[in-house]
C-alpha cells in the first residue's frame, strides 16, 4: 500500500505491531545487554508513537466522536504513566533487578493501551471520519514521528498547540544525544 493511501489507523496499528515484536524479542532473550538494547529501541518507538498520537490522533477523536474528549483524556493519562516508567527505565541499569520489573510493567501497560485503541477508538474513528481525512491524519502522524523526541520527557506538553511547537526541537536534541551515545536507532 502506498504511503499516500495509508490511513492513521494503518500507521498506528503498524506501530503497535512493531512494538509488540520488540516486546516478544525481549521476552525471548536472556542476554541483559540485548534486553537493554531492545528496551531502548522500544522506548524510542513508543515515545515517537505517543507524540504523534497526542498531536493528531487524539485531537481527531475529540473532533469526530461524541465522547472523544474523555477517550483522548484517558489515553493521554495512560501515555503519561508509561512515559514516567520509560524515564525510570532510562536511568536504571539493565542488570538491576528493578529494571526487568519496570520493563514488564511497561509491556503490560502498553499491551492494554493497544487493545483499547484497536478495539474501540480506532474503529470508531474510522466509522466517523471521512476516509480522505484519515489518510491526511496518517500523513501527519508519519511526519510527526520523523521529528518527534526519541526519549521520554514526562514534563513536556502532551496536547496541541504547545506539543506541536516544542516536540520537533526536543526531538532534534534527542537525536543528537542518541548519535553521541551510540543509542540504537
Amino acid at each position: 500500500m502506498a504511503d499516500e493511501a495509508r490511513t492513521v489507523n494503518d500507521i498506528i496499528i503498524e506501530d503497535h505491531r512493531e512494538v509488540e515484536n520488540l516486546f516478544q524479542q525481549i521476552e525471548n532473550t536472556e542476554d541483559p545487554d540485548r534486553i537493554r538494547k531492545l528496551a531502548d529501541t522500544a522506548i524510542m518507538e513508543l515515545v515517537r508513537h505517543s507524540v504523534a498520537e497526542e498531536q493528531y490522533l487524539y485531537p481527531a477523536l475529540r473532533e469526530h466522536l461524541s465522547d472523544g474528549g474523555s477517550i483522548a483524556d484517558h489515553e493521554i493519562a495512560e501515555h503519561a504513566e508509561a512515559e514516567q516508567v520509560m524515564k525510570d527505565l532510562e536511568g536504571t541499569d539493565g542488570s538491576d533487578p528493578d529494571f526487568q520489573s519496570k520493563l514488564n510493567s511497561l509491556m503490560n501497560d502498553v499491551r492494554h493501551h493497544v487493545q483499547d485503541e484497536e478495539r474501540d477508538a480506532l474503529p470508531r474513528l474510522a466509522a466517523a471520519c471521512p476516509h480522505d481525512q484519515l489518510v491526511e491524519l496518517g500523513i501527519r502522524v508519519q511526519q510527526a514521528k520523523e521529528s518527534a523526541p526519541t526519549r521520554p520527557h514526562p514534563g513536556a506538553p502532551d496536547e496541541p498547540p504547545m506539543n506541536k511547537f516544542l516536540d520537533p526541537g526536543i526531538g532534534l536534541v534527542d537525536r543528537v544525544r542518541d548519535a553521541l551515545t551510540d543509542r540504537p536507532a
